[in-house]
């Protein structure tokens, strides 16, 4: 494989996985993370892409729901959602197909769709009285995080969890698994 893979990470808040995905792929022979991507200017994720030497930048609603937006993702390979909470247009997904990886914080088809995410996930998982949660890595299409499923990780929800204590746990297993599997599913689909 000669050519350099590019990433485009997509985030919409403090960014803890992109940077880490950042720092992943920081000297990978043939994955780069070439620019980081915001719905928000004041995101944290700005300071951390900063902090890498990842350029960044912001976009509105309106160039993100506007079809020449693919003009400026022309320089990637793959769009990696860490943190994205809007859904993603049909022309998007049609430009860069089962190339839209995303995370949710729960172990889908459980706790998925519009509105699930962050703290609302584990309080949801939670409240549902489960004895595991994880998360899902898969592939973008059209419905919330009803995209085909690459990986599951599990975790333990121990009988005093709180939704502040599960989300330790979940976001340890994002950090431990999510560059890899994205690193995974990139070399297997590239060859």
């Amino acid at each position: 494989m000669s050519k350099q893979i590019n990433l485009a990470i997509f985030a919409s808040g403090s960014g803890t996985n992109a940077e880490n995905i950042g720092k992943y792929f920081e000297a990978h022979e043939h994955i780069h993370v070439k620019e980081i991507l915001s719905n928000k200017k004041d995101a944290f994720v700005h300071q951390r892409a900063n902090n890498l030497d990842i350029p960044s930048w912001t976009f509105s609603k309106e160039q993100f729901q506007n079809p020449a937006f693919i003009k400026m993702l022309s320089d990637f390979d793959y769009i990696i959602l860490a943190g994205f909470l809007w859904l993603i247009p049909k022309f998007l997904i049609k430009a860069f197909p089962n190339k839209i990886i995303n995370i949710h914080p729960a172990l889908l088809p459980k706790f998925g769709g519009k509105g699930m995410y962050g703290d609302r996930v584990h309080q949801a998982v939670l409240e549902a009285g489960e004895k595991k949660s994880g998360i899902t890595i898969h592939l973008v299409n059209e419905e919330y995080d009803k995209g085909e499923i690459l990986f599951h990780a599990e975790c333990e929800v121990s009988e005093e969890e709180s939704p502040d204590s599960l989300a330790k746990k979940i976001h340890a297993l994002e950090y431990e698994h999510f560059p890899r599997v994205i690193e995974e599913y990139i070399m297997s689909h590239s060859k």
